[in-house]
């Protein structure tokens, strides 16, 4: 069976040994994704709607050069630093995916690579 590796571009995908995404058949696993700024940096610092939104937007990337897209996600995982902000992460979340709707989990976690980054998203797809 090919597998595809889709990179984001990602400056720690070299240093950790990471693909964005890898697709194995009909099934795409996409990595947990920070909210990398489009010219590095974090996008959003301290909105959790925005980094929501920018992970999002990265993801739906990802997916769409393994040859799928956000219709085709089956579950999501949504990890933030703060717990009691999964309020505005779900508003993001929901504009993609209400049509759709996901097996989803939102966790709590102590921190990511970056403390600017407040949300980090993975998502697992299967294409049809």
């Amino acid at each position: 069976m090919t597998r595809k590796l889709v990179s984001s571009g990602s400056y720690l995908e070299p240093e950790i040994g990471f693909s964005r995404a890898v697709r194995v058949g009909n099934t795409v696993a996409v990595a947990g994704t920070a909210p990398i700024a489009e010219g590095g940096g974090t996008d959003g610092v301290g909105d959790v709607y925005r980094q929501t939104a920018r992970c999002l937007e990265i993801i739906a990337k990802a997916l769409e050069e393994a040859g799928a897209s956000l219709a085709d996600v089956t579950r999501t995982r949504v990890m933030l630093t703060d717990i009691s902000r999964w309020k505005e992460a779900a508003r993001a979340h929901g504009e993609a995916f209400s049509g759709i709707r996901p097996a989803c989990t939102f966790v709590a976690v102590s921190g990511f690579v970056d403390p600017d980054w407040l949300v980090e998203l993975e998502a697992d797809a299967v294409i049809a």
